[in-house]
């Protein structure tokens, strides 16, 4: 069951089986005509944006060197910022899902990299590829969906922890890679039991971030500040704020993609026998993208276009842009909603529902039948209907 959030209007009651197996064939087309020129042009994309990036980073430390100095710790801090953002987001995100395998290059392929966050890339393709992509904004198996510690959903009993979600909203926010590291881990899970916290398996994952975080703490706060000799505190904290800006800019991109208003969330049930076509539906109705610039969707990772990545998490990333002329194509034909907007108004209407969500339902909750075709106006209140 599709449960979608204060919609006056079933967005898909008006699609038969049938439509649905035809938008499934017509992705799949696209995705080829992709596959077929997928080649020399994507490989040099990413060696370039990775040499820019590894310049600004190396660029920007050279300028924190002197941090003492005010105007060089706010010129190195912008750019390491902005690199460590290009790192996570459009290099170590694309590359860790098998977007730039085809190229058989091990230095930049998703068994090999290792990226510039505590979370341990085994872990998070685990997590985020082999999780997140297969169960897309599914409540209970979804776990991005909320991150375990957010009410996500009109339909979810509410209790009074969930107050505090804003609160937890803007740690996670702040503190981001962490967060994900305990998500990845499945802290709140695993911590239940003596005999789950004493899994072999998540004794493992849980020493790997320990190194992980030892890595990047020793990096950012002991071997580069030391290096700034007099500039050492200053270093520190410019290596801390660029860690902030980054994990505050991704967290911010991510809730775009999955909590805007006119996003949709499902049960369970809904994916029960579910057909390739519901499949690319449900990632259809699940996202929402951020409408902007090159040079936006570029510091996004190109995650601007969650929708695409939704139904093509495998393409490269910097092809996007021209699928989504064809996947928008897609949605006016079928009369389906295209949820879309400025990065301003995406990121207010994800914590407008955060915020929203926190208190009890005004009204109860109210499911219409499936089965029934939605009457032309009906009041502003979550519905269910089914894929």
């Amino acid at each position: 069951m599709t449960t979608l959030q204060r919609q006056e209007v079933n967005p898909i009651g008006h699609l038969t089986a049938e439509d649905i197996e035809s938008i499934g064939r017509e992705l799949d087309a696209i995705r080829d005509e992709v596959l077929a020129v997928r080649g020399e042009r994507d490989a040099a994309y990413i060696r370039k944006v990775i040499k820019v990036q590894r310049s600004l980073e190396m660029s920007s430390r050279a300028v924190l060197l002197f941090s003492i100095f005010p105007p060089a710790w706010i010129v190195g801090t912008a750019g390491l910022s902005v690199a460590k953002i290009l790192e996570n987001m459009e290099v170590g995100h694309n590359i860790l899902h098998g977007q730039y395998d085809f190229m058989r290059d091990p230095k930049i392929h998703s068994t090999k990299w290792e990226w510039d966050h505590v979370t341990p890339a085994a872990q998070w393709k685990h997590s985020h590829n082999e999780l997140h992509h297969k169960y897309t904004n599914v409540i209970g198996k979804d776990n991005d969906l909320g991150y375990g510690i957010m009410r996500v959903d009109e339909n979810q009993k509410w209790h009074p922890f969930f107050l505090a979600q804003p609160l937890w909203n803007f740690i996670n926010a702040l503190f981001f890679e962490y967060g994900i590291a305990a998500y990845d881990l499945e802290l709140g899970r695993n911590l239940k039991s003596k005999k789950k916290r004493s899994n072999p398996e998540f004794v493992a994952n849980v020493k790997a971030v320990g190194r992980k975080i030892r890595r990047q703490v020793l990096k950012d706060y002991i071997i580069h500040p030391a290096l700034s000799g007099p500039s050492f505190l200053h270093t520190i904290a410019a290596n801390f704020t660029a860690n902030i800006v980054r994990n505050v800019w991704s967290h911010s991109v991510i809730m775009c993609g999955h909590f805007p208003n006119g996003v949709s969330t499902f049960e369970r049930s809904s994916i029960k026998g579910e057909t390739r076509g519901e499949w690319y539906l449900r990632q259809m109705l699940g996202s929402a993208n951020i409408s902007g610039s090159k040079l936006m969707h570029i510091m996004t990772g190109n995650l601007s276009h969650q929708i695409e990545h939704h139904l093509f998490p495998d393409l490269p990333a910097s092809r996007y842009a021209e699928v989504a002329v064809k996947v928008r194509a897609l949605f006016e034909k079928y009369d389906l909603p295209y949820v879309t907007g400025p990065l301003p108004v995406q990121v207010a209407s994800a914590w407008a529902k955060v915020i929203r969500l926190s208190f009890p339902n005004r009204k109860p909750a109210r499911a219409v039948d499936p089965a029934r075709p939605p009457r032309p106006q009906v009041a502003a209140e979550p519905v269910s209907v089914s894929v």
